[in-house]
Parts: C-alpha cells; structure tokens; sequence
C-alpha cells in the first residue's frame, strides 16, 4: 500500500481522481479479506487515534473503532466536553498535545473551520468525521456501494432529492464530478448547493466529463436516474429551523411513486438516520430498491482504507 498524497482528509476536494479510485480499490481489498474470515490485518499495530466528537453518533464512531481496531491500531473516545476544549482550551493547543501522543485524530465537530484549525496546527493526519460543510467519509461508503450494485461509477447517474446545501451532497457532488458520475439535484429555491462547492464540482466535472443539474422538480431528478439519494431535512443543529425546512422540503420526500420514475434498477441510497415519514416513506427504505444497510457497513471497510492509507 502506498500513502495517500495529502496530509488530512477534511475534504473530498483535497483527494485526487487517482487517490479517490485508490481509495475504494483498498476498501475492496479489505471488504474482500473480512468476507474471506481475515478480520484483523494488523497494518496499523501500534498506531494510535484520538476521536474528537462534539455531536452524536452511531456510524461514525463505531465504524471508526471497529476499523481501527481490526488494523491492529487502538482508537481512544474523546467528548468535545470532556476534553479541556470543553472549558475554553485553544484547538491549536489540544491539537499540538495530541500530536505527541496519537498517529491520527478523527475529528466530528459544528464548524468545518474548527477542523481546519486543528488541521493546521497538528503534525499528524486528521480525518472529517462531519462536519457542517463536508461528510467525505460517508461520500466514500456511498461510492463504494454504487460501485458493487451497478458494477461502474463513470456514467451512472445519481438524483439527490432534498437539500441542495446538505453537507453529505457536498462531498458526493465534488466526488462524482471527479469520477464522471452525473448528479441530478432536486431542491427548493433557496436550498441551491453552496457557490464554493458548486464551483469545484463544475471544474471537475469540466475536467472528467460530468454532468451537474439543479432542478426544482423531483420527478424530472430522478427520471432516467441508477440511483437516488435522500438525508435528513433537520440536520444537527438546525433544529429551530424544523417548521419552515419541513414545509419547504415536503414534495421532495421519497416515494414509491416517485423511484417509480427512475430506472427499473435503481437503488435507494440513505446515509443514516432516517426520519421516517419524512424524506423518505418506509416502503421505499424498507423495500426492494433500498441498499441502505450495505451502504452503512461499507463505511467499516472504507474507513479502514483511510486510516490504513494515511496513517
């Protein structure tokens, strides 16, 4: 294995098309092994990570510490409010004490700005774990999955139905303009994807052949799409917002009606967790198209190839 070119991972953006392939051709490597009954691959034997989180998790955190540990590494639980960070301590100084003591630190946190600081000011490689701009990790799972279900990523098409500013479309939508995946977003006015990511993904996608849209009807997204894609519309920390982003959102949730539309292959995709009823109706999540459970173990293998490749 060779390592990846950048330090960190705190965005797609920051992978090149080369390493962001690499990257799934590992997870597949280690997917394959684990199946093969070779859980414990011991390429990271005496390496420590610290995982900083200051929101909830299920996914993330386990996925993290079972990769972690079947590498042969030892990953160490951190609250955000636990750690002196809690009590008014600098991210720059909790970021060059944790350099001395661990090989990598993971890092979930409300402000992407918080993950860049303790990026700049740690010798050691940190990895996104969400953030409010960016969710690469699950972008990872969420590739390596369409790659098991439709055997390709160039050429396929995704329909992202919801909000067009979702962090985890942020990463999918720079990732798949880099793979020649075409993306369809169906958002309401006022939920267009930010300008900043928007813009990178509209380079790339210039560059490898792409095709970006931004529609306002769901039905026109997710005609003709392999897949579709839905998150939750009250993130974390946007709960005051509930009422007005529910009444917004509402004809953007997920129906049979509405896969109907797409390919008579296609597949529903779900990063977890899912508010039932709300973007997504339990036919749909629980039925034939939904490939939402394989999508969350893949993020055990692709997280292995991240902290395999860069730590």
């Amino acid at each position: 294995m060779r390592r990846l070119k950048c330090k960190d991972l705190l965005s797609i953006a920051e992978l090149s098309r080369e390493d962001l392939i690499y990257l799934l051709e590992t997870s597949k490597l280690f997917k394959s092994r684990y199946y093969a009954g070779e859980r414990v691959i011991n390429v990271l034997t005496g390496k420590s990570l610290a995982m900083i989180f200051q929101k909830p998790s299920t996914r993330t955190r386990v996925s993290f510490e079972v990769a972690m540990h079947e590498l042969g590494g030892y990953a160490l639980y951190l609250n955000w409010n636990d750690l002196q960070l809690g009590r008014g301590e600098t991210i720059a100084d909790t970021a060059r004490v944790l350099s001395r003591y661990v090989d990598g630190i993971v890092a979930r946190v409300l402000r992407h700005s918080d993950l860049v600081e303790l990026a700049k000011h740690s010798s050691i490689p940190v990895i996104n774990a969400l953030s409010d701009l960016e969710h690469p990790c699950q972008t990872l799972a969420d590739l390596l999955t369409i790659w098991e279900k439709k055997g390709k990523l160039e050429g396929i098409k995704i329909a992202f139905v919801g909000d067009g500013a979702d962090n985890v479309l942020n990463s999918l939508l720079i990732a798949s303009a880099k793979l020649g995946i075409n993306i369809s977003i169906a958002t309401p006015v006022g939920y267009d994807p930010k300008g900043d990511i928007l813009r990178i993904a509209e380079s790339e996608a210039v560059r490898y052949g792409s095709v970006i849209e931004v529609v306002r009807e769901p039905e026109e997204a997710v005609k003709g799409a392999d897949v579709v894609y839905t998150d939750v519309w009250v993130s974390m920390g946007q709960e005051s917002e509930r009422a007005k982003r529910i009444a917004d959102l509402s004809k953007y949730r997920v129906t049979v009606d509405l896969i109907k539309l797409a390919k008579d292959d296609v597949v529903f995709m779900h990063c977890l967790p899912a508010k039932r009823g709300e973007e997504v109706v339990d036919e749909v999540i629980d039925g034939r198209w939904s490939v939402v459970w394989d999508q969350a173990e893949n993020r055990l293998h692709t997280q292995k190839a991240v902290l395999a490749l860069l730590l």
